[in-house]
């Protein structure tokens, strides 16, 4: 429930795409997959990274480690 607090107040105060938020957007993805909440976390984590290639580009490490993890999943 923190992650999803973090999230939406990173959201609501620096916007969607600000690379705070998507850290936030990718943490709560883990954390949703860490419960069981899997097809919740990759739909979260999809949504990240095309925000992630949209704001810091496709060769970004932030995107690269996303775009990863997702893809192991």
């Amino acid at each position: 429930e923190l992650d999803v607090q973090v999230m939406e107040t990173r959201k609501r105060v620096l916007g969607e795409e600000h690379p705070s938020t998507l850290t936030s957007m990718n943490n709560l993805a883990l954390t949703l997959k860490s419960h069981g909440s899997t097809q919740k976390a990759i739909s979260l984590l999809k949504h990240c990274c095309k925000l992630l290639i949209a704001t810091l580009g496709p060769q970004h490490p932030d995107t690269i480690s996303s775009r990863r993890t997702l893809s192991t999943w």
